[in-house]
């Protein structure tokens, strides 16, 4: 069983910045760990990948803004997120997955509670 505790969230103006934190219960295992971001009407949509190997992935949109990096020895996943736009609102979710995984919700089997992102003009 893994459990996410994700945290960091807040409102702040167009051009701020905000670092997400998300903790993982202890594991011995490497995963597959992705932040995915959520509006209500919208599909769930991948923002950010950091593969088993350390490598990462970003959307598009976040591309040159958003940095997904780690601590294991805390295991602990963070997402620096620079110039924020307000259509970066959303609810933020950290996900895991032990298998190969890609940016697509459906690859990954657990889940945090999510932590809100609100960017006003």
């Amino acid at each position: 069983q893994v459990q996410l505790v994700e945290s960091g969230g807040g409102s702040v103006q167009a051009g701020g910045s905000l670092r997400l934190s998300c903790v993982m219960s202890p594991t011995y295992n490497k995963y597959f760990m992705a932040w995915f971001r959520q509006t209500p009407g919208k599909e769930r949509e991948g923002v950010a990948l950091m593969n088993a190997d350390g490598t990462t992935r970003y959307a598009d949109p976040v591309k040159g803004r958003f940095i997904i990096s780690e601590d294991y020895s805390k295991y602990t996943l963070y997402l620096d997120m620079n110039n924020l736009q307000p259509e970066d609102t959303g609810m933020y979710y950290c996900a895991a997955e032990l298998n190969r995984a890609s940016m697509n919700p459906d690859d990954f089997g657990w889940w945090g509670h999510g932590t809100q992102v609100t960017v006003s003009l």
